[in-house]
């Protein structure tokens, strides 16, 4: 059997090694993502809710900082994938075997699930937030002038915490897989759990009833499915154990 012990220096070795990988991918998507940057902003500036408005740039700094915000974005989606795996090369050497298998199993699910939440959120809870903020501009009668900044800020501070929620399911059957999770700890933890859930719900959607419902119910939904899934990997992990095919857990 293979000898995975390893010095200090050898672990800092390995990291730098990681880390300059992930760097490098960084990089090279950088330079793709500063391409095609001019490409996913004439899109956004098509769609709905830009289609209608007219963006508006209030610092010379503005234009640049949007082009490179794009591009970096890019770069950071596509270097996704890579970085995880790096990671999972990284403490690969310290986990058990069912542990390893876990960890790149649902790396794919993971990147599956933060395209959900973002579609999710941009096409359905990002469009719905515009909505309601500029209506309130309109029935104030104020003259609506949008920086390109702004926009963007708005949309990245709803976009972004969903799609990340939507890694919650993920997270904890990867957790139950390696015995730190189980359903009893979830079904004591629901309530303050969805006292969590409903408290960044209305953190990030419009200041009205509605608009938070159409975000906590999903985001509570995310929490009863991350429970059922972790019942399901559970219940398989005592079959695997009690046929003496697991190795047990700490």
């Amino acid at each position: 059997m293979e000898d995975r012990t390893m010095t200090l220096t050898d672990h800092i070795a390995e990291l730098r090694k990681r880390i300059l990988l992930v760097l490098l991918m960084v990089v090279v998507t950088m330079a793709a993502g500063l391409f095609i940057a001019p490409r996913i902003l004439v899109y956004l500036k098509s769609v709905p809710p830009a289609s209608g408005i007219a963006w508006n740039v209030f610092s010379p700094w503005d234009g640049i900082r949007i082009y490179m915000s794009i591009a970096l974005a890019f770069s950071l989606a596509v270097t996704l994938p890579f970085a995880l795996y790096q990671l999972w090369k990284f403490v690969n050497v310290g986990l058990k075997t069912n542990e390893q298998d876990a960890a790149l199993k649902y790396i794919p699910f993971t990147i599956i699930c933060f395209i959900i939440g973002f579609s999710f959120a941009y096409f359905v809870v990002f469009p719905m937030s515009f909505t309601f903020t500029t209506g309130i501009a309109k029935s104030l009668q104020f003259t609506e002038t949008y920086g390109i900044s702004q926009y963007f800020g708005f949309m990245f501070n709803i976009v972004l915490p969903l799609a990340v929620a939507f890694e919650l399911p993920v997270v904890v059957m990867f957790l139950t897989k390696i015995g730190i999770l189980n359903p009893k700890r979830l079904h004591t933890m629901r309530r303050y759990a969805y006292l969590v859930l409903v408290i960044v719900a209305s953190l990030i959607s419009p200041p009205e009833i509605l608009s938070h419902l159409m975000v906590a119910i999903p985001l509570i939904g995310l929490y009863e499915i991350s429970v059922w899934l972790s019942g399901v990997v559970y219940r398989k992990q005592l079959r695997l154990r009690d046929a003496g095919a697991l190795e047990p857990t700490a």
